[in-house]
């Protein structure tokens, strides 16, 4: 993500209301506000759409993995890949807002045997991701933010 891209360009919120409202809080909070969903901690993630260039944000639920946060392509167990982990696929590059802390970091999706190891930590922190892996013939993808 470039300097015009991360942090002075305007940011596109998601088009789902709950998730812009909840963004707009965490951002306008410094992070101090807004950072759980249903108990679990979440993360602001600022991304480039891949057709249009445009900088988005998303609050994702997260989990760790050492220094490096977890975050699952679930899309609420749709047979479709959240837009986000498209746009990652093509430019993995991102910013993040942890609570009062915002940084950059690189995405990659983790292979079958980093999945198999992070998933049952991921399902106990979320359950609803094994009923979404469960009801879906898509392999839910895991993705590793590794900050730079």
């Amino acid at each position: 993500m470039t300097a015009e891209q991360d942090g002075d360009a305007e940011v596109a919120l998601s088009p789902a209301d709950w998730v812009a409202r909840q963004a707009e809080l965490y951002e306008s909070s410094g992070g101090t506000k807004g950072t759980t969903q249903l108990g679990v901690p979440c993360l602001l993630m600022d991304y480039v759409g891949r057709r249009s260039g445009a900088v988005r944000r998303t609050v994702l639920m997260y989990g760790r993995d050492g220094e490096d946060y977890l975050i699952v392509a679930s899309n609420g167990g749709s047979d479709r890949p959240p837009l986000w982990y498209l746009n990652l696929q093509a430019n993995p590059e991102v910013r993040l807002r942890v609570e009062t802390e915002r940084f950059g970091a690189v995405a990659a999706t983790l292979p079958p045997e980093e999945k198999a190891r992070v998933w049952p930590g991921l399902v106990e922190l979320f359950p609803r991701y094994g009923e979404y892996q469960a009801g879906t013939e898509r392999d839910i993808p895991v993705v590793r933010l590794t900050r730079t």
